[in-house]
C-alpha cells in the first residue's frame, strides 16, 4: 500500500500543487479542478529549475499533457531530478509518456491513435483509484497519438484501454503515477475523484484554499505592486473589467480610477448601465471618454479579425495613456503608471504561449494586441481564473447579481461580431438584433441557464419577400453556447418556439435584415466568439 509522501519541509503555510505546462491547451482545467478541492496551485513552465521548484515547496507535482512527442527532436523536458524529490508526481499524457522516457522506459507512435472516448480497465487495486474500483470499467477521455510499449523498471500497469496497455501506472515504493487519459476533463467519468485521490490521498495536500483566501492574497499582491501610486482601471461593460475594479478599489481605495471608454461598439445601453453601477451602485468614481468617432475612423476599412483586435487594443491603450496623464494633473501625483485588465487565463491561453508552448488561437485585444511601447504597467488580479471563479470573487466583493451573472462580453465588443468592416449602420443593425435575442432569453427564463448568447452580423445578402415586395438584406447568425470555463462549450438547444420569436422579432423589427440562422457549431472545433 502506498502512504502519502513527506512533504519537503512541515510548514503551517497553504498547501499547494505545482503543475508544470508541457503545452496541452487542457493545462488551466487541471488548476481549476485542484482548485476546486480546496488546494491552491499554479501554473509554471516545465523548464523550471530544481531550486525553483524547492522553493514553491510543493505537496505534489503535476505534469501536463502537451502537443509534442518525447521522440521528436527539441520536444520540451523537465529536470529528471524532479522525480527523485520525494515529492508525489502525477504525469498526464504527455507527462506520462515524458516521466517513462526519462526512467529508461519505452514510447512509440502509437498504431492506432486514441482521440476522444475510451474504456478504462482497472486492473488492481491502488490508492489513486480508491472508491473507484466499481465499475471495473469506466469511460476516460483520451487524445494521444504515441503510447508506452515497455514501462521504467519498478513500474506497473493500474490500468488499461484497448489501445493503451498502460493507461495508468505506477512505481512500487515511490509517489510516481501517470495517466495515458485526462481526469481534469468532464468526460471523464471519475476524473474529479482521480484526482482528489492524488492531491488530498497521495500528496496529503489540505483542502485550505478558498475565494475568500484568493481575495486577501489578491489584494497583497495589487498592494505590493501598486505601493503608493495611482492606477486606472480599464472597464468594458463586461463582468471581468468589472470584478477586477472592484478588487484593485479594496486595495488601493481612492487611487483608482475607473476609466470606461465608450468605443462606440458596445451593446446598447450598456454605457448607461455601467455609469449606474459604478457611480450610483458601488460608489466607485467613473469618467466615461467618448471615443466613438475615434474608433470607428480607425477601423474603416478594415476587416481581418487579428487586425480588429489589435487596432483596437492600441487605441484603448492610448485612451488610458491620455487619462492617465490627465488623472496624474487632478490628483497631484508624479504619475499614474498601473493599467488594470480583467483578463482572464481563456484569454491568455488563445493568445500567446506564456506558460508552455501551447499553441496561439486567437489575439485578444488586452493580452496578444497590447502595443510593445505601452508604458503603463498592467495589473491583471484575475489572470489566473476562470468566469466562474471570477463570478464567485464578484459575489464576495459584494457586486450585484445583475452584474455578476451577466453574459461575457468581449473587450473589442460588437466590432469583433460583425463579419467585415465595422460600419455605424451595421452596429445599429447589430445592436437591435441583439437586444432582441436578449430580451426574448430573458423571457423564457433562460438567460442564467446559458453561458454566453449574441447576436452576429453576416454581410451575406440573400434574396427575401417583405411586404409583397422583393428584398436582398443581410443575414444575422444567433450564436447561444452551454459552458463551464469557457475553455470548451457546446451550442444552446433553445425551444424552436423562442427561436421562431427571435427570429419574427428581427426580420420585422430590425431593417436591412431579411434571415435569420442559428450557429449549431461546438468548442472546439470552432471558437465561442466568431472572430
Amino acid at each position: 500500500m502506498r502512504q502519502p509522501a513527506r512533504r519537503l519541509r512541515e510548514r503551517t503555510t497553504i498547501d499547494r500543487i505545482l503543475i508544470l505546462d508541457f503545452g496541452s491547451q487542457y493545462t488551466q482545467l487541471i488548476a481549476r479542478r485542484i482548485r476546486e478541492l480546496g488546494v491552491y496551485c499554479e501554473i509554471h513552465p516545465p523548464g523550471w529549475s530544481l531550486d525553483e521548484v524547492r522553493r514553491f515547496d510543493p505537496t505534489g507535482l503535476v505534469l501536463s499533457g502537451g502537443p509534442s512527442s518525447v521522440l521528436w527532436e527539441g520536444a520540451p523536458e523537465a529536470d529528471p531530478g524532479l522525480l527523485d524529490l520525494g515529492i508525489p508526481v502525477l504525469g498526464i499524457c504527455y507527462g506520462l509518456q515524458w516521466m517513462t522516457h526519462t526512467l529508461g522506459g519505452v514510447v512509440e507512435a502509437a498504431d492506432s491513435r486514441e482521440y476522444g472516448r475510451a474504456q478504462l480497465k482497472l486492473e488492481r487495486g491502488d490508492p489513486l483509484f480508491a472508491g473507484l474500483e466499481e465499475p471495473a470499467e469506466r469511460v476516460v477521455w483520451m487524445s494521444h497519438g504515441d503510447r508506452v510499449l515497455r514501462l521504467p523498471e519498478g513500474f506497473d500497469a493500474i490500468a488499461s484501454s484497448d489501445h493503451s496497455p498502460f493507461a495508468a501506472v505506477g512505481a512500487t515504493g515511490r509517489p510516481l503515477y501517470g495517466l495515458q487519459f485526462h481526469p481534469e476533463v468532464v468526460h471523464t467519468e471519475g476524473g474529479r475523484e482521480l484526482l482528489s485521490n492524488f492531491v488530498l490521498g497521495v500528496c496529503g495536500s489540505r483542502a485550505s484554499w478558498t475565494m475568500e483566501a484568493f481575495i486577501d492574497q489578491a489584494v497583497t499582491r495589487i498592494g505590493d505592486q501598486v505601493g503608493t501610486g495611482h492606477a486606472i482601471c480599464g472597464l468594458s461593460g463586461g463582468v471581468d473589467s468589472s470584478v477586477a475594479a472592484a478588487l484593485v478599489h479594496r486595495a488601493i481605495g481612492e487611487r483608482l480610477h475607473c476609466i470606461l471608454v465608450d468605443h462606440g461598439l458596445l451593446r446598447a445601453g450598456e454605457r448607461e448601465e455601467v455609469e449606474a453601477t459604478f457611480r450610483e451602485g458601488l460608489g466607485i468614481p467613473l469618467t466615461v471618454v467618448d471615443a466613438r468617432a475615434r474608433f470607428l475612423d480607425a477601423l474603416a476599412g478594415v476587416t481581418d479579425p487579428e487586425q480588429k483586435r489589435r487596432c483596437i487594443g492600441h487605441l484603448f491603450i492610448e485612451c488610458f495613456e491620455e487619462e492617465a496623464t490627465r488623472v496624474a494633473a487632478e490628483v497631484g501625483a508624479v504619475g499614474v503608471d498601473f493599467l488594470v485588465q480583467g483578463t482572464l487565463y481563456p484569454d491568455v491561453i488563445e493568445s500567446v504561449s506564456v506558460r508552455g508552448p501551447s499553441a496561439t488561437i486567437k489575439t485578444h485585444h488586452n493580452v496578444g494586441g497590447l502595443p510593445e511601447r505601452m508604458k503603463l504597467q498592467l495589473v491583471e488580479p484575475l489572470r489566473e481564473l476562470f468566469k466562474d471563479e471570477v463570478r464567485e470573487v464578484g459575489r464576495k466583493l459584494g457586486l450585484p447579481d445583475a452584474m455578476v451573472g451577466r453574459h461575457p462580453f468581449p473587450g473589442p465588443g460588437l466590432a469583433i461580431r460583425i463579419m467585415g468592416e465595422v460600419r455605424e449602420e451595421r452596429l445599429a443593425i447589430l445592436r437591435a438584433a441583439d437586444t432582441i435575442l436578449i430580451d426574448e432569453i430573458r423571457r423564457a427564463g433562460l438567460y442564467d441557464e446559458i453561458w454566453q448568447a449574441f447576436a452576429v452580423f453576416l454581410p451575406v445578402q440573400s434574396v427575401g419577400v417583405q411586404g409583397d415586395q422583393r428584398t436582398y438584406d443581410n443575414t444575422i447568425a444567433l450564436r447561444c453556447v452551454s459552458s463551464v470555463d469557457a475553455m470548451t462549450a457546446d451550442w444552446s438547444r433553445l425551444p424552436h418556439e423562442l427561436l421562431a420569436r427571435v427570429s419574427s422579432r428581427v426580420t420585422n423589427e430590425v431593417s436591412g435584415v431579411n434571415r435569420v440562422v442559428y450557429d449549431i457549431s461546438s468548442k472546439p472545433p470552432a471558437t465561442i466568439e466568431w472572430e
